[in-house]
């Protein structure tokens, strides 16, 4: 059954054609990949399939009662006043009839006409009939599965969603969406607000979605698992392959191997043919051939030159300059202690990081990850220990976040020109064209660049001086699939020693020989790659039960234990055989004790819950604010007012380390509140 049907749709923007008379079928259950470069039209698409961006020809046809739901890149808010609560509503009806029990209820307890009160019963029968289909399907214990899964906290679920910070929001978007099981969901990039623990969860959940699902995703693994057909933005247009990425590269070689050899079979009839016209067109005895053969020459060359194949989209493409030997101990991490205030991340930490070692730093966000690696790149000082640098040892650093190594005033060749010390234009303006940016886009200033083409322009800052230990948080964020396989190839191949974050599964294993669990303070240690270290922990659990890791408790599809109900929601689990039985004088007392056991848990924990809302208000009115400051930073007219320009990026990089301070603190309490529950 088709869900959702293009036919023969067309969107252009001034003079850039998007996609041309596309026809795309989506059906019941169907899980799609969609696939191409950074700017090829892949978000385009998601809008024109959800009715959110007009068609400039061809129309789109939708099955009556298809329900579609969507994760864009960037969410703003939440529906609804706690978290729990934002996932419960988005399914469809479910308030209005929670709001209609109400009602009858206080109603029929407010009148003493006997015919109303019959009436009013049956209605709130008829009404509770309706709610049960949704405590079957959208249980509030579901709910709490989800935003588990996802990394929340029990103590979260009745949090004000204002408090939460853009990633977080964007997480208990994703939550919403999972719980409301659409006919067709639509996702953007769903990891990459999402910690390796999230991700792995993730993967396990998504084995069971029945819904039929449009996904755009950076990690070729993820991709892999979750798709059965691929739509791909290639040079000659939208084109649709069955089978996972793999599958599709497959195919697609194989394609254009087919279609080259095609045009070689052409081309070479057409030349002899010419060659036959040439030799014959003045002899009477072939001239009537000769003349017939030269229309058709005519014909093949008309049809040759209209099946000429699209020059292929640029793609990166690069690999590292061999770098210099360090000594054995590259970096020893020397009883590093570092704190945030109240919040201690590491105390007397030792670790080597030794030469030609490739270790993959994991754990759930706010764990440390993005710390630990600033501190052995030098860009942050430990509060205790030190950091000691084997000799020969160079440090390359690849930060997430571009704004703290990328100027917004200077252009993509001043930025790569910098680090170039003693090379000449022509070696820089190469360097600047392996990574897509070639004529007038090396003059594009860093404060108009997408997230992707920062991203291009650190790679190729790091590809003129790599140094022999390179440090790199997250690298293959705002890259498409095909631009991260092309870091880590060239990776693969770089001979100096590298420690990375990343939660992109494909590109951890095909890089790490050594994982770095952060758990508690300390740093955990195992050889392999992560489906190695997965593998290690799946045999020691199988062992020791008892034994708990972040990562195996992440990846877990059960919530464990019963989680805390929100203070404004009241609890709408589907009850056990023994609840049904009670009567109700029992459910009255038991709901009595869960109230006041809930009130002795929150009572513990208000002080740790009220300092971790108010930081998180603040992260959140530093990092709103800092979003229009970059919006300012970006603007070229703002480099005319060079003492504004000045006062503008003076105020960002202050808000910068009073946010570097909150999140420092924030994590000391999660912990502590972690601890507490």
């Amino acid at each position: 059954m088709s869900l959702l049907v293009l036919e023969n749709a067309s969107i252009a923007f001034g003079d850039q054609t998007i996609f041309n008379e596309v026809s795309l079928r989506i059906g019941a259950g169907e899980k799609i990949g969609l696939i191409g470069p950074n700017g090829a039209g892949k978000s385009t698409l998601f809008k024109a399939l959800l009715g959110m961006q007009a068609l400039d020809g061809g129309a789109l046809n939708r099955a009556r009662s298809c329900r579609t739901a969507y994760l864009p890149q960037d969410v703003l808010e939440l529906a609804g006043d706690t978290l729990l609560d934002s996932v419960l509503n988005t399914v469809p009806g479910r308030g209005d009839i929670e709001t209609r029990l109400t009602n009858i209820e206080q109603e029929l307890q407010e009148t003493d006409d006997v015919d109303l009160q019959m009436k009013l019963a049956g209605q709130l029968a008829d009404l509770g009939e309706q709610l049960a289909h949704f405590e079957v399907f959208y249980s509030e214990r579901q709910a709490a599965r989800i935003l588990d899964g996802l990394g929340f906290q029990q103590s979260d679920f009745s949090r004000p969603t204002e408090e939460f910070s853009g990633g977080w929001k964007m997480r208990g978007a994703l939550a919403g969406l999972l719980f409301q099981k659409p006919d067709v969901l639509f996702l953007d990039e769903p990891t990459n607000h999402l910690d390796l623990p999230s991700v792995l969860w993730l993967n396990e959940f998504m084995k069971e979605l029945t819904s039929a699902m449009v996904l755009i995703c950076h990690d070729r693994d993820f991709l892999n698992r979750h798709i059965e057909r691929v739509v791909s933005f290639e040079p000659e247009g939208l084109r649709q392959y069955t089978g996972n990425y793999e599958s599709y590269l497959e195919q697609r070689e194989q394609e254009e191997e087919i279609l080259e050899a095609s045009l070689r079979n052409r081309e070479r009839e057409v030349r002899t043919m010419e060659r036959f016209v040439t030799r014959f067109k003045a002899k009477a005895t072939k001239a009537r051939q000769a003349q017939s053969r030269a229309r058709r020459v005519k014909r093949l060359k008309a049809e040759l030159e209209a099946d000429k194949p699209v020059a292929p989209a640029r793609k990166l493409n690069f690999s590292f300059p061999e770098v210099s030997r360090t000594g054995r101990d590259a970096i020893q991490l020397k009883d590093i202690s570092k704190s945030f205030g109240d919040l201690h991340l590491y105390k007397n930490l030792n670790r080597n990081v030794y030469s030609e070692d490739r270790i993959a730093i994991v754990g759930v966000n706010g764990a440390g990850k993005t710390t630990l690696l600033k501190i052995m790149a030098g860009e942050l000082k430990p509060n205790d220990g030190e950091v000691v640098y084997g000799s020969n040892v160079e440090i390359g650093y690849y930060s997430q976040h571009h704004n703290e190594l990328l100027h917004p005033k200077c252009t993509v060749l001043d930025e790569v020109r910098a680090v170039a010390h003693g090379e000449g234009e022509s070696f820089v303006r190469g360097v600047c064209g392996a990574f897509l940016f070639s004529r007038d886009e090396v003059d594009k200033v860093i404060g108009v660049l997408s997230g992707g083409e920062r991203a291009r322009v650190l790679l190729a800052r790091l590809l003129v001086n790599p140094g022999n230990v390179l440090l790199m948080d997250e690298p293959t964020n705002h890259l498409d699939v095909a631009a991260a396989d092309a870091l880590a190839r060239a990776l693969q191949s770089y001979n100096g020693t590298l420690v990375f974050v990343s939660h992109n599964t494909s590109f951890v294993n095909q890089l790490a020989t050594k994982v770095w669990d952060i758990s508690d303070g300390d740093v955990i240690e195992y050889p392999g790659n992560l489906a190695e270290y997965l593998e290690h922990l799946e045999q020691r659990n199988a062992t020791n039960p008892q034994a708990v890791n972040l990562i195996t408790k992440a990846t877990s599809p059960s919530p464990g234990p019963s989680h805390q109900k929100s203070a404004k929601t009241p609890a709408k689990t589907t009850e056990t055989p023994a609840e049904k039985t009670e009567s109700y004088e029992e459910r009255k007392a038991r709901k009595k004790r869960e109230a006041q056991e809930r009130s002795q848990r929150n009572q513990s924990t208000k002080s740790i819950r009220h300092t971790i809302g108010k930081l998180e208000k603040r992260i959140a009115e530093l990092e709103s604010e800092n979003k229009g400051l970059e919006t300012e930073l970006a603007d070229p007219a703002l480099y005319d007012q060079y003492d504004q320009y000045e006062k503008t990026l003076a105020h960002y990089q202050d808000n910068q380390k009073k946010l570097g301070e909150l999140y420092g603190r924030w994590e000391h309490q999660q912990e502590a509140l972690e601890s507490a529950d």
